[in-house]
């Protein structure tokens, strides 16, 4: 069994992949399948993951991202989203997923289905959009560690400008914001940031122990 914290160490912000080597479809399955579980509040999903694996278009979307040319050079690259308008239509598609998968009786979910939609009628836009950023953060997180395990290159990259993306990908039109970046792949032998160490705080500055 793969040791997690070896992985850890193992893996940095990529800034240089090696745009020779491309990621097999196993392995872009087990990201998007670790995406699809990653854990979401309440498991409503308000999130979703653009896979792009296009020369031209991941070179077009440079000028887009500072510069960082690790959008173009890697294997893959990763949008993460979140859906523009959350709706109450969006909670009772939960629950009735929930009753085909589960075979719950509408009886049983009923009260937590109008509890669930009494809490969001309450929310504004804007309230609902930061909830779905919360939990584009966790699947980013989730999907790193998941890369390390596997022996994938990744670079969370938030600098980039999503009302470009928004445009370009035409995600507007698919009811979803872009907030986040992961291009995913190998590493570069000339990456010069593989070599460094890591610099982090001695644990016993960031853990407490009560």
């Amino acid at each position: 069994m793969t040791n997690i914290i070896q992985s850890l160490e193992w893996r940095y912000a990529c800034k240089k992949f090696d745009s020779t080597r491309i990621l097999s479809d196993k392995q872009i399955d087990t990201i998007t399948n670790a995406f699809n579980l990653t854990a979401t509040s309440f498991g409503l999903q308000p999130i979703k993951l653009i896979v792009i694996k296009n020369n031209k278009l991941q070179e077009s979307l440079v000028e887009h991202s500072f510069g960082q040319q690790q959008v173009a050079n890697a294997s893959h690259l990763l949008v993460i989203c979140i859906q523009d308008y959350f709706t109450l239509d969006d909670i009772d598609s939960y629950f009735d997923l929930e009753k085909e998968v589960r075979k719950t009786s509408e009886k049983i979910l009923k009260k937590y289905r109008n509890q669930l939609k009494g809490i969001f009628e309450n929310k504004s836009t804007i309230e609902k959009q930061k909830s779905a950023i919360n939990q584009a953060y966790i699947a980013l997180g989730n999907l790193m560690t998941v890369c390390a395990v596997e022996g994938i290159d990744a670079c969370p990259m938030e600098g980039f400008n999503a009302q470009k993306y928004d445009e370009i990908l035409a995600l507007r039109e698919k009811n979803l914001k872009s907030v986040l970046l992961l291009p995913v792949g190998y590493r570069a032998e000339d990456d010069f940031m593989s070599t460094l160490k890591k610099v982090r705080k001695p644990i016993s500055e960031t853990i407490i122990n009560l």
